[in-house]
């Protein structure tokens, strides 16, 4: 499995610090320290699915350069631009939002993924633990920390000073990303940023992380999805309560519209290409098919998808969970 040099250099933030990887990676910091200046959504939304509370948090927001060297590199570049220009979005730079998400189980609380952590606050992201303050959760109240996979703003926040940033809670992931990011081999060479990440924010957690397969469940009503491509053991997860459904895709798609309508195009960021496509092709068909709400780690906002031409239209959710 090849990993393009872009791969590397998105790396991890938290192991060698954030600022210096934003720079070398041409992530230039897009937000203010205390709140993003993008108009991408609010710092925190709330909704109801079923008895469950479901809590998104805008971990931090920045712009690249070039969206074509990131999605669709295996199209010419101009195709790339005129998807986006059809889309009414400019063809040479993309913004990339964060978002970590949270679910109340009754008496659990459940985080998904971390964000960037201490080392991005100088650019105004890892903004996780304050808006989980801001919002009522204290660090030691978290049961229990998802991690979807282990790229840098997924585990950026899960130490803080040293020590375990929710230190009451269990970590469940997959043996399959486990096993892959602590082997040796990846501390050097193309996955070296990222393995050093995990060996710093993950390893010295391990006797609390519970390993899960797909079809699993991390507590009642939450089961995990193959959703592999983007990283070997990458997880998707499904919610039901009371009859209502909504995903947490984590990063199966990262371009609202470039990797949504057109879901086989590569992706720099995505490990197996191939199989990401794929994926992405399952899981948005099965949603759009159910119209069942999701949110992406790197989406706007919570939505719905719908079919159009060979992929995917993301559709915002607006007051659906309000009225």
């Amino acid at each position: 499995m090849t990993l393009p040099p872009e791969f590397t250099r998105r790396g991890l933030l938290a192991a060698t610090g954030a600022a210096g990887l934003l720079a070398a990676s041409g992530l230039r910091p897009a937000v203010a320290q205390t709140a993003p200046r993008w108009a991408v959504g609010p710092d925190a939304r709330r909704i109801r699915v079923g008895g469950f509370e479901v809590l998104t948090l805008l971990d931090g927001a920045t712009v690249r350069d070039n969206p074509a060297g990131i999605f669709g590199t295996d199209q010419p570049p101009e195709a790339v631009a005129a998807l986006l220009a059809q889309n009414f979005l400019p063809a040479d730079r993309a913004l990339f939002v964060f978002t970590p998400t949270v679910v109340r189980a009754g008496a659990e609380t459940v985080l998904f993924d971390t964000g960037l952590g201490a080392g991005a606050r100088g650019g105004g992201m890892g903004r996780t633990a304050g808006l989980l303050a801001a919002n009522g959760i204290a660090p030691d109240s978290v049961t229990t920390v998802v991690l979807t996979h282990f790229h840098g703003d997924h585990i950026g926040c899960m130490a803080e000073g040293g020590a375990p940033a929710f230190p009451n809670a269990r970590i469940v992931t997959s043996r399959i990303e486990y096993d892959f990011w602590t082997h040796p081999d990846r501390l050097s060479g193309r996955t070296e940023n990222t393995a050093r990440a995990v060996q710093a924010n993950v390893v010295p957690q391990a006797e609390r992380i519970s390993f899960i397969e797909p079809g699993q469940t991390v507590v009642p009503g939450i089961e995990a999805v193959a959703a592999h491509g983007h990283t070997p053991g990458h997880l998707a997860f499904h919610l039901e309560s009371e009859g209502q459904r909504f995903m947490i895709t984590a990063d199966a798609c990262n371009h609202y519209v470039l990797s949504l309508q057109r879901p086989d195009w590569h992706v720099v960021f995505d490990m197996d290409k191939e199989a990401a496509a794929r994926t992405r092709k399952s899981l948005f068909g099965m949603l759009a098919a159910d119209r069942v709400p999701f949110i992406g780690f790197h989406f706007p906002s919570i939505g719905f998808v719908e079919p159009l031409g060979e992929g995917f239209r993301f559709v915002p959710a607006t007051y659906q969970f309000d009225v």
